[in-house]
């Protein structure tokens, strides 16, 4: 799909900095930010609340339609914990952050996370959950893994997405 500006998808495990980065990527870029997560709640693009994960159960279908026409634009910076639900056109950069076990326990656990929650994201960051259906949903090319333990990492990371942005609008210069 061609546009003018890309899409870029943020994506890992709940605590690892999806939001931060993607709000500093969006500040710094221009491109406009869109939490997933948010917009559900915010559209009710779900069917119900799950109390044993403190989660809503997603209506992909709903959420998909809600975005279509947003990803058709270009010019976004996605973010959200799952990626293989999203086609794979919408996206030109698809960034996979990870974190070091440590941090990411210590992110969940200010947020209040409950044990079963924090257990379940734990295993997934360990496993490389989110890295692998990343890998296994997008082609390889795009897909980029990044280390988000520390501030000092996302600055670095929001450095190296705008150099990808310059980079990205030469190429499709009109």
């Amino acid at each position: 799909m061609e546009r003018d500006l890309p899409n870029i998808l943020v994506t890992g495990t709940p605590g690892c900095g999806k939001t931060t980065t993607s709000e500093l990527i969006a500040s710094v870029t221009g491109l406009q930010h869109i939490n997933v997560g948010e917009l559900v709640r915010q559209k009710q693009l779900h069917e119900g609340y799950l109390a044993e994960f403190d989660t809503h159960v997603l209506d992909e279908d709903k959420l998909l339609d809600e975005m279509e026409d947003l990803m058709k634009e270009g010019g976004k910076v996605v973010d959200f914990h799952t990626c293989e639900i999203f086609p794979e056109r919408w996206f030109d950069l698809v960034i996979v952050l990870r974190a070091d076990t440590q941090p990411l326990y210590d992110r969940m656990e200010k947020r209040g996370y409950n044990q079963r929650k924090i257990q379940e994201n734990m295993e997934c960051e360990i496993m490389q959950v989110v890295l692998e259906t990343a890998r296994e949903s997008y082609a390889e090319e795009i897909v980029v893994e990044l280390p988000s333990n520390t501030v000092a990492d996302m600055e670095s990371n929001v450095d190296r997405v705008q150099r990808w942005l310059d980079a990205y609008k030469a190429q499709h210069a009109k």
